[in-house]
């Protein structure tokens, strides 16, 4: 089986952007993110109980849900957000699985947000890798990609482990804190450890 690290980090410290940087190093990427838009699409099970669990004002005219109107109510309603990750995150964990289970090479990263909030993909992930920058850094981010005020994006924040936790229990740090062009030097490093890891459990098991 391969290396599966997982990649995590706060809301704006930009995931995205090193998991593409790991991409096109030829690593496998799942990202659990996506894999939740697909269980809960249109005539997936996850669609029919979201529905069931909210009602028809969070479905948009074209049958899809209207996930800035769920991101409201969840951020707002802390009961209403454990019933939702109750009802997407089994879905997303099998999912996941299924997905690492077809990955080709010798390492992969599985893209987590809530990684060490939710825990649920302990038993998938052998390694962590935090993507981190200072949290007005975020804060400003999500303002601009997202169009969310400064206090929504903080309630978001809230809801996830603060920047000194995730760096106390990261195995590695990247640090995103500049310039695009400084992600990929960073990760060729980490590739090659991954790598370099990935070759020495092979050996491990085969001489077992």
């Amino acid at each position: 089986m391969p290396l599966v690290v997982g990649l995590t980090g706060g809301i704006g410290s930009g995931k995205s952007a090193v998991a593409d940087a790991f991409a096109a190093l030829g690593a496998d990427v799942t990202d659990t993110d996506r894999l939740a838009h697909a269980v809960t699409a249109p005539g997936e099970p996850g669609h029919a109980v979201v529905l069931r669990a909210f009602g028809p004002a969070y479905v948009l005219a074209d049958g899809r849900l209207d996930r800035a109107k769920l991101r409201e109510r969840v951020f707002a309603d802390a009961a209403a957000r454990l019933e939702l990750e109750g009802i997407l995150h089994p879905l997303i964990r099998a999912a996941a699985a299924r997905e690492v289970a077809t990955w080709t090479g010798p390492y992969g990263l599985l893209v987590v947000p809530l990684l060490f909030e939710r825990g649920g993909h302990k038993g998938l992930v052998q390694r962590v890798l935090v993507v981190d920058c200072p949290e007005e850094m975020q804060v400003q981010r999500v303002m601009a990609r997202s169009g969310l005020t400064e206090a929504a994006v903080r309630a978001i924040m809230a809801t996830q482990l603060s920047r000194a936790e995730r760096l106390a229990r990261a195995d590695d740090v990247l640090d995103n804190a500049g310039p695009l062009a400084a992600i990929a030097p960073q990760v060729t490093r980490l590739d090659q450890r991954y790598r370099a890891l990935a070759a020495a459990s092979t050996r491990r098991t085969t001489r077992l």
